[in-house]
């Protein structure tokens, strides 16, 4: 998953695009902003007429739901586990990625009967902190996120992660395309 911070409508359209056209299906806007929400409403129409699902990013606080679904979300993304949010989320039809970085919250995530969870922030918890908490939840599904870039995307993805996000990691021309072909990778 591409993360589009901060870009505005047009920067964030042009690196979604180039995120679609390199196999990249999935698209994050965070909303701290108006501007965010209005990039956020531009790429949900342009990921429409693709039939692919934009999420929104950095929900932290329940209100922020009904704005991410009039903006046109197919899907939240918080860096933690608010049940407020997870309610708002799940109670507006829009499945949501939590943040967890402790088996508490990866149990709390599954009490919403959540399994996508958003490991975060990544690079502090390091490529094997998703292998390491299988064991209790085998079932848990968890997308690297915070400080993933195309050089240690890679060991993230062998440490038991199911996925990857990257936001400021996507820095260079071809970093997008390293990233991508990890998309074809069958690592588990």
């Amino acid at each position: 998953m591409v993360i589009a911070r901060g870009l505005g409508v047009d920067a964030t359209l042009a690196l979604a695009e180039r995120a679609w056209d390199a196999g990249v299906a999935l698209v994050e806007v965070p909303i701290q902003t108006a501007a965010d929400v209005a990039a956020l409403t531009a790429l949900a129409e342009r990921a429409a007429e693709r039939g692919l699902a934009v999420g929104a990013g950095t929900v932290v606080e329940a209100d922020q739901v009904a704005l991410a679904r009039d903006a046109g979300a197919t899907f939240t993304v918080s860096p933690g586990c608010d049940d407020d949010v997870v309610t708002a989320s799940l109670d507006a039809g829009l499945p949501t990625l939590p943040g967890v970085a402790t088996a508490t919250d990866v149990h709390r995530a599954r009490r919403h009967g959540l399994r996508w969870l958003k490991a975060f922030p990544a690079s502090v918890l390091g490529p094997e902190w998703p292998r390491a908490l299988h064991g209790p939840f085998p079932d848990a599904r968890f997308v690297a996120t915070g400080g993933i870039t195309a050089e240690n995307a890679l060991a993230f993805l062998e440490g038991g992660a199911r996925a990857v996000a990257v936001g400021s990691g996507l820095a260079g021309e071809r970093a997008l395309g390293a990233l991508a072909a990890l998309g074809g990778a069958e690592v588990r």
